[in-house]
């Protein structure tokens, strides 16, 4: 299949016309509506500065569903003991920088370029965007950030400086959307660790169609935590 050249006009193809390996489409821009558009299609945007701008619709797609959530035992014992203070959306530009300043094995650079920082500023200001932070004696070392819409939470990267502070973050993530109802978390890329955490492989299709579904709901907009 052909991978599609985005042009100005604010259309996607349908993300089951994706390459094998999820790579749907090229070019576009990161406005906030085009990234609202590919959110609530099930494309999301992945690429490294010296690329251009490249839209994925994984399949199949690893999603986490809130009530699925395992808890290790160290995990449990470290929220038994309160070491950290969790906030949300209390500083959503520090834990989108510490994400892209994040050294990952086997990854030369980091796919966070400032073009897309700036993006999910902007959407976060629209109150689309969203963080959970993880503060040890009021120092962020801990959390992650993604978007919103409808009952589906789309994460996109999370960060630690301290044992278990991200896992703490996504804890009281799902405990905030298993509050709110949320169907489920969509953390797109399959990894040991989010399978380790109870996230599970489903096929596009079932996605897109849980993602229709889901979008019948009011977004729940603004600041996440007020």
């Amino acid at each position: 299949m052909p991978v599609y050249q985005l042009s100005d006009e604010l259309i996607f193809p349908h993300p089951g016309l994706a390459e094998e390996d999820g790579l749907l489409a090229i070019g576009g821009d990161l406005s906030i509506d085009r990234l609202l558009l590919a959110y609530s299609n099930g494309i999301f945007p992945w690429y490294n500065d010296d690329s251009p701008i490249m839209w994925w619709a994984l399949n199949p797609r690893m999603v986490l569903y809130p009530e699925k959530l395992k808890v290790s035992k160290s995990l449990r014992q470290t929220l038994n003991s309160n070491k950290f203070d969790v906030f949300f959306d209390r500083d959503f530009k520090s834990v989108i920088g510490h994400c892209a300043n994040l050294k990952r094995p086997f990854q030369d650079g980091t796919w966070i370029t400032k073009d897309m920082e700036n993006a999910y500023l902007d959407l976060h200001n629209e109150g689309f965007a969203h963080s959970v932070e993880t503060y040890y004696n009021d120092e962020l070392v801990g959390g992650l950030y993604g978007v919103s819409l409808g009952r589906i939470f789309f994460g996109e990267s999370m960060f630690f400086t301290q044992s278990n502070a991200s896992k703490v973050a996504l804890f009281a993530l799902v405990e905030r959307l298993k509050s709110w109802d949320f169907d489920l978390i969509d953390a797109q890329q399959d990894t040991l660790h989010l399978r380790s955490m109870g996230a599970e492989l489903l096929k596009l299709n079932d996605f897109l169609e849980m993602l229709e579904k889901s979008l019948n709901h009011p977004t729940i907009k603004g600041n996440w935590g007020i």
